[in-house]
């Protein structure tokens, strides 16, 4: 009986070591989704670059600097 109960204990330690070393499916993203994502991330930075920097979001900006800078306290 002593045996029994020792082979099924180690039989279940087997498999949740198994369990547990096993590999998850998805475990992050490989070196190409690193490259998508920075260009992603620097087409959308230069993008930012050139909206911000267009003339009339300039002085847009300006303006309210402007008027944060003059205002009262």
């Amino acid at each position: 009986m002593n045996g029994k109960l020792n082979a099924k204990l180690k039989e279940a330690l087997v498999r949740l070591r198994e369990r547990c070393l096993r590999r998850p499916r998805d475990t992050g993203m490989v070196t190409s989704e690193y490259a998508m994502g920075i260009i992603a991330a620097v087409g959308f930075a230069l993008l930012l670059y050139e909206v911000v920097t267009s003339g009339q979001v300039r002085a847009e900006l300006q303006a309210i600097v402007k008027k944060a800078l003059s205002a009262r306290m």
